[in-house]
């Protein structure tokens, strides 16, 4: 087999650790450096600061690590590839070349543009009739424009919105040659591409078992190193923290997915095909992933601007911790008078030990979030409202925050456009504009592949002991938009015997109450020994104006797995 493409990730997020580049150009040997920097609540973030500034909407902070690393990217022979131009990748490409400039550095950059949409909202039908006209419009292009400019020469290549995956996948494309309906090796490749995609998720990062890894060290970031048939190895560099493990890949796999059939611009991969096998230490093989034509349309990422919000807390202490939020709440919505917030959630987090030795044990508290479409009724009317209690509140009464005026929210919502609306395109190193065809694309939904892998034997019976669900299982969970994905796997055969027929929507709900009134959607793998749950509409209308204490739902898993129930003891 043909060398691999080592391709690492040096940022998950917008605001991961600003020395991953460098550790990542300096620890070992590496084809191409990728960074994701975009999420949905980041093209917010991104859209309102264009609206201060137009020449912005770029992940500033890459430029900074570029000013640090782009020398030693040079020196090393590693390509870049990164979505840190978010609404503005034209922009940061300038603003690279003239950094490259300034230092000496002979580097070549290119960038892909096309998936900003927002000057022909109206015309695609993207307003919404609450909100109005987008602040933001994205669509998730694939990985064939960063092919284009690899293939250029290219040393950098900045995109906006592309698919977190694409980023991986654009790089393997253009290294091995694929075709475009390459479908198994672009599925690899896309399969590699997420678990590279969270940064060090993948290597022990909100790792279920995270007492199993040595966490002192600041966890590596991951590294596949792809072959020419799509199949790859995950690892990381020698020496760093964390551990890549099958189930440190398996979590991250899990993360923010729906169903088998994982649509995206450039295939739709079968999770339900995917094979993971220990390499060696820290190292995890990923084979025999099987990838589709994509669907016939793309998605959209809209961000509208939907109102104002603000919350304070309530900090209650010692004795009649219902009695003093009943007091805290009565006297709050009897301040609002006639100006009451559109929205106003209460909640209750922690509770008073009995005969608490600490303040700390002694004390849980109340949080009071609110949304309105205008900023009067949740700025200081609300804040004050709530700090004027202080003389006349509860015995013990105090605030976690002063009072303040709060701040405006997005809304996020997923649209569609037919594939050949979207208008992709490459800019070479050299100013040439590619344009990309639209995918090859199929309509339909794909069928599952055979969910057969892991022996159906019979599961354990014989006596059970009431524990913690994660005994036996771990899980990992986030948001898409306004929906909560929970993916849940078993760590054996016997226990995934066991948790599969166990672990029905029925009592997913019964154990996550606050799932009832909402559509949930169970999605099994067996290859990964594992259940995925999407429950629609839990987050609300997405992360920034979610009033949920957990509006990303990174936390739902853990209280899944903090459930008792009763498993045999067999499987323990």
């Amino acid at each position: 087999m043909s060398q691999p493409l080592r391709v690492g990730n040096a940022s998950g997020f917008y605001g991961d650790r600003f020395s991953a580049v460098r550790e990542m150009l300096e620890g070992g040997p590496l084809d191409v450096l990728t960074g994701d920097y975009l999420a949905e609540l980041t093209m917010l973030i991104l859209g309102r600061g264009r609206m201060k500034d137009p020449d912005a909407g770029y992940a500033a902070t890459f430029l900074r690590q570029m000013e640090e690393s782009l020398g030693l990217a040079a020196a090393h022979g590693t390509k870049i590839v990164t979505n840190a131009g978010g609404l503005n990748p034209s922009g940061l490409a300038d603003r690279l070349r003239e950094l490259a400039s300034r230092l000496g550095i002979d580097v070549r950059i290119a960038h892909v543009e096309g998936d900003d949409l927002l000057e022909r909202a109206e015309e695609l039908g993207l307003a919404d009739e609450r909100y109005g006209r987008p602040l933001t419009a994205n669509a998730y292009l694939g990985a064939w424009g960063i092919v284009e400019c690899l293939r250029a020469g290219a040393d950098v290549v900045v995109t906006g919105r592309v698919t977190d995956a694409s980023l991986v996948v654009g790089p393997a494309a253009a290294h091995f040659g694929w075709a475009r309906d390459d479908w198994d090796a672009l599925a690899g490749a896309t399969a590699a591409g997420h678990v590279l995609e969270c940064g060090a998720q993948a290597t022990g990062g909100n790792y279920a078992f995270f007492q199993e890894i040595y966490n002192v060290k600041a966890l590596g970031f991951p590294i596949a190193e792809i072959h020419s048939d799509g199949t790859s190895v995950i690892t990381k560099h020698a020496e760093t923290g964390g551990a890549v493990t099958a189930e440190t890949v398996t979590a991250q796999l899990l993360y923010e997915i729906g169903g088998p059939s994982y649509a995206g611009p450039d295939v739709t991969t079968r999770f339900d095909t995917i094979a993971l096998a220990p390499d060696g230490p820290d190292r995890v093989r990923i084979s025999g992933v099987r990838g589709v034509p994509p669907p016939p349309a793309t998605k959209v990422c809209l961000n509208h601007l939907g109102g104002h919000r603000n919350e304070m807390t309530f900090v209650l202490t010692g004795l009649d911790i219902e009695a003093k939020a009943d007091f805290a709440k009565a006297r709050l919505e009897a301040a609002f008078g006639d100006a009451r917030p559109a929205r106003v959630e209460w909640t209750l987090i922690g509770a008073a030990k009995p005969d608490p030795a600490t303040q700390g044990e002694a004390t849980a508290l109340l949080r009071c979030a609110v949304l309105d479409p205008g900023p009067e009724k949740v700025g200081r009317a609300f804040s004050g409202a709530a700090v004027e209690l202080a003389l006349a509140g509860y015995p013990g009464f105090t605030m976690t925050s002063p009072p303040g005026k709060g701040g405006p929210y997005g809304v996020y919502t997923p649209a569609f456009v037919l594939n050949g609306v979207v208008e992709h395109v490459a800019v070479t190193h050299e100013g040439k504009r590619i344009p990309i065809p639209p995918a090859l694309a199929e309509g339909g939904e794909p069928k599952p592949a055979r969910q057969d892998t892991v022996p159906r034997e019979k599961a354990a019976g014989g006596p059970t002991v009431h524990a913690p669900l994660g005994r036996v299982a771990g899980a990992r969970s986030g948001d898409k938009g306004g929906d909560a994905n929970i993916g849940v796997w078993a760590r054996t055969d016997a226990q995934w015997r066991w948790l599969e027929p166990f672990l029905t929507i029925e009592r997913f709900q019964e154990l996550l109450p606050e799932t009832r009134e909402h559509t949930v959607r169970r999605h099994a793998l067996p290859n990964l020994r594992a259940v995925n749950f999407v429950v629609e509409g839990l987050l609300q209308e997405g992360v920034s104006a979610s009033t949920r204490f957990d509006p990303q739902g990174k936390a739902l898993g853990e209280w899944l797995r903090s459930r008792l129930v009763d498993i045999p003891e067999a499987v323990l």
